[in-house]
């Protein structure tokens, strides 16, 4: 327990991973001069907290844990996309193999997360057995806070993607 609060050590196991700290640095570091939204620590927080919401809303049987743990690692695959130019969904799943059996995640589980981090660029209309990676990819686009970004104008997203609203 954290503050009185019920604690989640798998997922503390993924932020404290040298690894992991090492490719989010890198990603940090690579979007420093980002005019877009970028991929750093409270992106991957934002979408952490709407997933839950979501999960919450629905009533789904996914534990907190695992909705952390996939959406603090769906983009950990884009310093692996800086430095060798390959598919940041991939990398991250493939990154995600090595890292969740040492967070203590079950072989079922490592597949789940897996699955939705390697779909979480696609859109909301993939076949829904993938609730978690449904989730997630609606998370991921609802965490944009498009009607204050300063770089709105040049944004590559179509206008119909674009937030406007909070909805989460």
């Amino acid at each position: 327990m954290t503050g009185g609060w019920p604690s989640m050590p798998r997922v503390d196991r993924i932020l404290e991973h040298p690894g992991y700290i090492r490719e989010m640095e890198q990603i940090v570091s690579c979007e420093a001069d980002r005019i877009f939204c970028g991929h750093g620590w409270e992106h991957l927080l934002d979408v952490a907290r709407i997933a839950y919401i979501h999960v919450l809303e629905r009533r789904l049987p996914i534990t907190k844990d695992l909705v952390y743990a996939a959406a603090l690692l769906h983009d950990i695959g884009r310093a692996a996309q800086y430095r060798e130019g390959v598919d940041h969904a991939e990398a991250g799943a493939a990154f995600a193999e090595r890292i969740l059996p040492e967070a203590g995640f079950t072989p079922e589980e490592r597949k789940l997360i897996k699955v939705a981090i390697s779909g979480h660029r696609q859109t909301s209309s993939r076949e829904t057995s993938d609730a978690l990676g449904d989730i997630l990819s609606r998370a991921d686009k609802q965490s944009r806070m498009c009607w204050r970004c300063p770089a709105a104008d040049d944004c590559y997203w179509p206008e119909d993607k674009k937030n406007r609203t909070i909805l989460y």
